[in-house]
């Protein structure tokens, strides 16, 4: 079965690695383990954004590092970008919501759209029978919904829950759309790691991962 592979890389962070040892993921063997044998793994998209410093000068040069890791690990890796977008904003307080505060809100753009259109364009120009979608956000159920209903093709969902924050919901649209569901659980982030120097190079897993 061709299959492609959709990964919200900022809804998989916040939703699987982010407060654990396991963000040197390697995203192809992470497939491989959870999918049938019978997927044929054509590619793999992964949509994001650079991040910026906001107090921690490294984090641009740490993301860029795992980048660079899986696109030499991962022939079939292909990244495609959104961007971040900064702007004051007044905010009600948690502890009354009457009141507010002027706060700096950071918005991440592109991603969920990006990924969206490249669903829909490879089901038109049949490129998969399946796509695999790592991601929770209910804004894609409706490009789901296109190519299952339009195209005929098969959706499988990776669904990415925090390790340490147990109260994340799997996405009730997302899941009414599913062909099949498994969840991300914490023994295949720890065996899909990526290998530390990647072969071949000089790239090294960064030192606080």
């Amino acid at each position: 079965m061709r299959t492609y592979v959709y990964i919200d890389g900022f809804n998989f962070y916040y939703g699987a690695v982010k407060g654990t040892p396991y963000k040197w993921l390697d995203f192809k063997s992470l497939c491989k383990d959870i999918l049938a044998p019978h997927h044929d793994i054509l590619s793999i998209k992964y949509f994001t954004a650079r991040v910026k410093p906001m107090g921690d000068a490294n984090r641009p040069l740490r993301q860029e590092v795992y980048f660079s890791a899986l696109k030499k690990q991962i022939p079939e890796f292909s990244i495609y970008f959104g961007h971040f977008l900064s702007h004051p904003a007044y905010m009600p307080l948690v502890s009354n919501p009457a009141q507010k505060a002027q706060v700096l809100k950071t918005e991440e753009k592109g991603s969920d759209v990006n990924l969206a259109l490249h669903l829909l364009n490879d089901a038109w120009h049949n490129r998969y029978d399946c796509a695999i979608l790592i991601s929770n956000d209910s804004d894609l159920a409706e490009a789901l919904r296109m190519i299952k209903t339009d195209h005929n093709k098969k959706i499988g969902w990776l669904v990415p829950k925090n390790l340490t924050r147990n109260n994340i919901s799997p996405s009730r649209e997302l899941s009414k759309l599913a062909d099949f569901r498994r969840f991300i659980n914490k023994a295949t982030l720890a065996a899909c790691q990526l290998p530390n120097p990647i072969p071949g190079t000089n790239i090294h897993k960064p030192a606080s991962w």
